[in-house]
């Protein structure tokens, strides 16, 4: 969380496209926050390419679409970029390896280890076990340590049961948080029994 995942995606898309290859960019669809669009907090957005169902085939529909921008004549897809990949289920991040490996396309997934209760999202812990390498963004608590725990509040207080996945709203907020600052917060509790 804020660490700059989505604008470092955009950035890296932007590379791309600067030295006329094609993307495609794709988020799942339980990532509500900007609708269709890429939003970091930067204020920079994007539209995506398309969206991730949970019943999604993801190497079927990169497929697809590569096949499609070909016939058009806009030429073969250079990098397929997904953001919030923890969202992706095991079986669709095991199709991006199919994609970066059996297609010869980089796949880059950008997203988070774990949720506020500190344990993975299935699509994450795949990711740490099949991707060819990870590179972590940093970014630092409000105490200013190096934060490593995503703080979930509603209505500014935090929070430590609830379901996996709620996404930033109204009411819902989340807070990068160092393990001092989280477990002071949850009265020095680890995972949802805090």
């Amino acid at each position: 969380m804020n660490s700059g995942k989505s604008t470092a995606m955009l950035q890296a898309a932007y590379n791309y496209e600067e030295r006329d290859q094609n993307v495609l960019i794709a988020k799942p669809s339980v990532d509500t926050k900007g609708d269709t669009r890429i939003v970091s907090r930067l204020g920079v957005t994007r539209a995506v390419d398309f969206l991730v169902t949970p019943e999604s085939k993801l190497r079927a529909d990169f497929l697809e679409r590569r096949d499609r921008s070909i016939a058009d004549g806009a030429g073969p897809i250079s990098c397929l970029l997904i953001d919030e990949a923890q969202f992706l289920t095991p079986e669709q991040v095991d199709d991006a390896l199919r994609i970066a490996i059996l297609d010869d396309v980089p796949v880059l997934a950008y997203g988070i280890r774990t949720d506020f209760q500190t344990s993975a999202f299935p699509g994450s812990a795949r990711l740490m076990e099949i991707a060819h390498s990870l590179e972590e963004l940093k970014t630092i608590c409000r105490c200013g340590r190096k934060a490593i725990f995503n703080s979930r509040k509603i209505d500014d207080v935090f929070v430590f049961d609830g379901a996996q996945v709620a996404i930033d709203g109204e009411h819902v907020t989340y807070e990068s948080l160092c393990g001092v600052c989280y477990l002071e917060e949850s009265g020095g509790v680890l995972g949802s029994s805090a």
